[in-house]
């Protein structure tokens, strides 16, 4: 965006608001590009005064126009150019690239009562005149500190265009959406591809890619992140490292893996086999088994035959009595290379993955975990279900393998791919409370520990492979391996059900992923994706009987809204 502007500006002055780290000031200095380091207060508001005030009004009236920026939107996607050369003859005193429609709403903090129709401010320009005007330098020089996102908004930018609308001055805006009205009066966050494909607007917001997924749904179905990203990706050709690379630094994992949805539901039955297998030859890609119920071997092993033989296996036990049952079905097995480890019975399968096997990881680009699993901690279906639900969404069958790596290739930002969460019988508390009682702070310990800085929130899910059933690229967990665990970091035999440095790896994992620049996404078979949105389905429709069996609530919105306060209440 900086080096789009600064081929339309004759300076740029750039104002961090809050912490800027050393080598990006040195770049911004190395683009001759001002600085002004100050703290967060008035969001933008109080940035782009402090930018104004800096320069000061003098040195501001020499220019034509004086346009501010905000780091809300990223582009362009299309030239600047085209949007200065027709705003050039525009004879209006100020201009923005994108209007918010009038608005009614209850709660309206602002002297009119209701949003006007306005400018948004994450782009707006002030022809020479309405600078060196008494009103606009008023205006500025008196505005006062604003420290909640509300205050700016609707004290400040709302009200902006009216409040000098009124005095005389006149605007415009480069898109003329206001055809567009009836679908929605922010069009930048519901309607993002609509706007560059039919528009040509130059910018999106970053916040589409991280909204309140639960507000979302009152007004759409939620396809809107998910058309801006194929959009930009497949017709605009855009840089999706500049996204990701942003995104992943700064925004929680469960916002982006609502609003993007990412999931993946691959075939079982049909894949690029030959094409897959030419990747197996140079990238090479191993699955790590860890065992210890005797009684499970055989069901295990009808996913485990599914893996291609390209690959190798390597096997975790706890006894020499499993060894050698296995080493029996190992004999003829078609596969690159087995190998079978005996690993003291302390840590499980946590243990077997960043212990057992430590010292093989890093030889492989593409890792699948597995093993065997009773859950104790409810029935014996119930757990069996869960059982179920990771097998057949880890290691279906060799077309879905072949599918999984193809998955990888196509998305090289993937680090993680795992079964959904549980949602069934007992463990449909998952949904929503992903985190348990005190697992939160044991993560974010383990975290602090590890050097993991990536956004964390005990109100948001961990997206994470509950269960331990996982395929991941070394690289996206590679700062795992950097610590020297031990079989001793993990608590003996019997181990609590719950809160343990093993939950805290478990959830860990898809930050350690986005650390290191990588998203998790889960991953369903066809056939299972048809269980999954049946019990998804009924599940809701249980819950909407509840909520309307009364007739007390009249929209989901008002469900939701219903919800929302039974949460903040607690």
């Amino acid at each position: 965006m900086l080096e789009a502007l600064g081929k339309c500006a004759e300076q740029i002055l750039f104002v961090a608001n809050g912490d800027l780290q050393e080598r990006c000031y040195k770049e911004l200095l190395r683009r001759h590009i001002l600085v002004i380091k100050r703290e967060n207060a008035g969001l933008d508001a109080g940035a782009y005064r402090a930018g104004m005030l800096h320069s000061g009004w003098k040195k501001l009236s020499e220019y034509d126009e004086v346009l501010l920026v905000n780091n809300s939107v990223m582009g362009p996607v299309y030239p600047l150019d085209e949007v200065f050369s027709k705003m050039d003859a525009k004879e209006v005193d100020f201009w923005g690239l994108t209007r918010h429609a009038e608005k009614f709403e209850k709660d309206v903090k602002n002297e009119y009562g209701y949003f006007p129709e306005h400018i948004q401010f994450y782009f707006i320009a002030f022809r020479n005149s309405f600078v060196k005007s008494y009103e606009f330098q008023f205006y500025w020089n008196n505005l006062p500190e604003m420290t909640e996102y509300w205050e700016v908004v609707h004290r400040h930018e709302v009200v902006f265009t009216k409040y000098f609308s009124d005095m005389g001055f006149t605007w415009d805006v480069y898109l003329h959406t206001e055809k567009m009205d009836y679908l929605s009066e922010n069009l930048m966050i519901l309607y993002p591809k609509l706007l560059l494909e039919k528009f040509r607007c130059p910018v999106f917001k970053r916040r589409v890619f991280y909204h309140n997924y639960g507000a979302l749904l009152c007004f759409s179905v939620g396809q809107h992140a998910l058309e801006l990203y194929n959009y930009l990706e497949q017709e605009c050709r855009y840089d999706m490292d500049t996204i990701w690379d942003n995104l992943l630094r700064t925004c929680n994992l469960s916002d982006l893996f609502e609003n993007l949805h990412l999931d993946y539901i691959l075939s079982g039955e049909f894949s690029h086999r030959e094409m897959v297998r030419d990747v197996l030859k140079t990238k090479r890609t191993a699955l790590i088994v860890h065992l210890y119920f005797l009684d499970l071997l055989d069901d295990v092993w009808k996913y485990v035959s599914h893996l291609p033989d390209l690959c190798d296996i390597y096997i975790t036990v706890n006894s020499e009595e499993m060894k050698r049952v296995v080493e029996q079905k190992c004999r003829d097995f078609p596969c690159a290379y087995l190998e079978i480890r005996k690993i003291p019975n302390r840590g499980r399968d946590v243990a077997s993955i960043l212990v057992g096997v430590s010292d093989i990881v890093a030889q492989y680009e593409y890792l699948c975990f597995c093993h065997d699993k009773k859950s104790f901690q409810v029935s014996g279906s119930v757990g069996e279900g869960f059982n179920y639900k990771c097998f057949e969404n880890t290691l279906y069958s060799e077309d879905y393998i072949y599918n999984v790596i193809e998955t990888f290739e196509k998305n090289p930002r993937l680090g993680i791919l795992c079964p959904p969460e549980p949602n069934h019988a007992d463990y449909s508390v998952t949904l929503g409370f992903s985190w348990g009682w005190k697992n939160y702070q044991l993560t974010k310990d383990l975290a602090d520990e590890l050097g993991i800085r990536v956004p964390m929130d005990p109100d948001k899910d961990a997206v994470a492979p509950f269960g331990s059933f996982f395929w991941f690229r070394y690289d996206a967990l590679k700062k795992f391996y950097e610590k020297d665990w031990k079989y001793e970091d993990f608590p003996e035999e019997p181990l609590p059900p719950d809160n343990t440095i093993s939950h805290a790896i478990e959830r860990l994992r898809p930050f350690v992923a986005q650390q290191a620049g990588y998203y998790t996404a889960y991953v369903m078979s066809d056939q299972y994706a048809r269980i999954e949105y049946t019990n998804l389905r009924t599940g809701l429709k249980d819950f909407n009987r509840a909520c309307f069996e009364n007739g007390c609530l009249g929209s989901h919105r008002g469900c939701v809204e219903m919800v929302g306060n039974l949460i903040a209440k607690k």
